[in-house]
């Protein structure tokens, strides 16, 4: 079965898009993305962003427990 491409939810694709531009902000990898995009980015770059975003999503649902 085929996976749609299509996002469940517009918004959370949204807010994921931005969480993961300011993660590499902080990493200090922004300016090559914005120059040349992710595709062109290495795989460990990629997940340190992916690992950062996580981590902070955990955060996040982890304080809403409390």
């Amino acid at each position: 079965m085929a996976r749609s491409r299509k996002p469940v939810n517009p918004t959370a694709e949204n807010a994921l898009d931005s969480m993961k531009l300011e993660i590499a902000n902080e990493l200090g990898i922004s300016e090559r993305v914005r120059t040349s995009g992710w595709a062109t980015m290495t795989s460990a770059d990629c997940g340190r962003v992916g690992g950062q975003m996580v981590r902070r999503m955990i955060q996040q649902y982890e304080s809403t427990l409390q």
